[in-house]
């Protein structure tokens, strides 16, 4: 299956010289690359959020293979989906799916299934790709695209990939893409994604899920994010840095209704 892009010429350019251009602006020169278990990455269109998201590229060294875990925004499809054949077709090329590594979280988890709907204009996974592949064009990928889901049912998705990425015979990445707060004051936005940032930092996914409900705190991938720091707990991942926070109003210049941004590398 050849999944076309849902949001090129749109989140990013859809040019590849273009789109070359623009991650390299985005991209810090310079910078040792360090391993990470995980890291969490936002999915706006990169005239927004792709400062962001470059500021946490340009410190991790991209593993060939890379599990990608984001929210569905589109209800399509089942609400634990993963993609364990086939390729995506991006402006730099068809990135494949790791299917050797898919098909064993497949089978470690109860809760996810076989789904290719659920992906196919899903724009929080697709807009991490450019990024990686830009850095490691060896990439391969584990999609895994999530819908609201209780408590039992993402630890059972996040010790499935901990299992699975432990017994695998290469280093393996995996980012949460999501946004943090959406379309309230910056400085609502600030105060509120601070609380759910302290709890990621902290590895803290019950208490993430906790504050994000408690506090209304609009963040849309709070769910991948949770299964994310649940395997990671399991792969001995000890903390948490905030590379960079920021705002669409930082860009935008429109600071009453705002979208935040956070960059986390896990290790």
């Amino acid at each position: 299956m050849i999944r076309l892009p849902a949001v090129a010429g749109r989140f990013y350019e859809a040019n590849p010289e273009l789109l070359k251009k623009e991650i390299e602006a985005y991209l810090i020169p310079g910078l040792p690359k360090e391993p990470a278990i995980a890291a969490v990455c936002p999915h706006a269109g990169y005239m927004y959020s792709g400062h962001v998201a470059g500021a946490v590229y340009s410190r991790l060294r991209i593993p060939n293979k890379v599990v990608i875990l984001g929210p569905n925004h589109t209800g399509l499809g089942a609400p634990a989906a993963i993609m364990i054949e086939g390729q995506w077709q991006m402006p730099f090329g068809p990135v494949p799916i790791a299917s050797d590594l898919a098909t064993e979280i497949l089978a470690h988890s109860r809760v996810l299934v076989e789904d290719v709907e659920a992906h196919l204009y899903e724009h929080s996974l697709e807009v991490q790709i450019p990024f990686l592949q830009y850095l490691n064009p060896q990439l391969s990928i584990v999609p895994i695209c999530l819908s609201a889901l209780p408590l039992e049912a993402l630890e059972d998705i996040g010790l499935a990939l901990a299992k699975a990425i432990a017994s695998y015979p290469e280093p393996v990445l995996m980012v949460a893409s999501t946004d943090m707060s959406h379309y309230v004051p910056h400085e609502v936005a600030k105060q509120k994604d601070a609380l759910a940032i302290e709890k990621i930092l902290a590895l803290d996914y019950v208490g993430l899920l906790e504050v994000v409900h408690r506090e209304q705190i609009s963040m849309c991938g709070v769910y991948p994010t949770a299964s994310t720091i649940v395997a990671a707990r399991a792969l001995g991942a000890k903390e948490g840095e905030l590379v960079k926070y920021a705002t669409s109003g930082e860009v935008s210049g429109d600071f009453y209704q705002v979208v935040g941004y956070a960059g986390i590398i896990i290790r």
